[in-house]
């Protein structure tokens, strides 16, 4: 029978293991914060803006109880645009939290991210663009309905460029609260699966 000193060892040992192969989650940086009062406009790089829980940017026309209360967008996302010989930079695609070092649109939904102190959880990846916007009929594509993706406010708190993003743990592919009716096609329409709770009507969803 092994003595406890021994039994301890190995369990530090086994835990010290577990700490070397468990993969680090992604951290990144916030670039740029962006408000627009209304909807369907580009938003406007500010110093800072405020993230209130279970309502998203304080005065941003986007802001409210539905799930998609904060739209995120990575730099390296725009830079593909730019490419394609488009004059764009943070907020042009009416994103609220433009981000680098992290490939947002490939984390699951369900995943939850520290931007600074706030905490926020992914409730929809891409969205399905109705009417197409001045940078598609510019380019004949537009990045956001694929690689934006949508979060709500767990807890809130002033957010400005320079804070950390990081991702604090990584979902399941599902949403608990959300349901996939009507009010929700665009989640079903772009991509992943919700479950449960209720929906605002088909006419908020923009």
């Amino acid at each position: 029978m092994s003595a406890p000193s021994d039994r301890n060892a190995a369990g530090d040992r086994a835990a010290a293991s577990d700490a070397v192969s468990a993969p680090a989650l992604p951290r990144g940086a916030v670039v740029s914060v962006n408000v627009a009062a209304a909807k369907g406009m580009r938003k406007k790089p500010r110093a800072e803006i405020l993230l209130v829980a279970g309502h998203g940017v304080e005065g941003d026309g986007h802001a409210g109880p539905w799930h998609r209360q904060v739209s995120l967008l990575a730099r390296e996302s725009i830079a593909t645009m730019r490419a394609k010989g488009l004059d764009v930079g943070p907020g042009d695609f009416a994103e609220n939290v433009t981000t680098e070092g992290v490939v947002v649109a490939e984390l699951p939904l369900g995943t939850r991210l520290r931007l600074g102190g706030c905490l926020v959880e992914l409730t929809q990846i891409g969205k399905v663009c109705h009417d197409h916007c001045a940078i598609y009929r510019a380019a004949g594509d537009c990045v956001m309905p694929r690689e934006g993706i949508f979060v709500r406010v767990l807890e809130g708190g002033p957010l400005r460029a320079g804070d950390e993003v990081v991702v604090e743990s990584l979902g399941n592919g599902f949403v608990d609260g959300l349901a996939a009716a009507d009010g929700l096609a665009d989640v079903a329409g772009a991509s992943g699966d919700v479950s449960g709770g209720d929906a605002r009507p088909p006419e908020a969803v923009e």
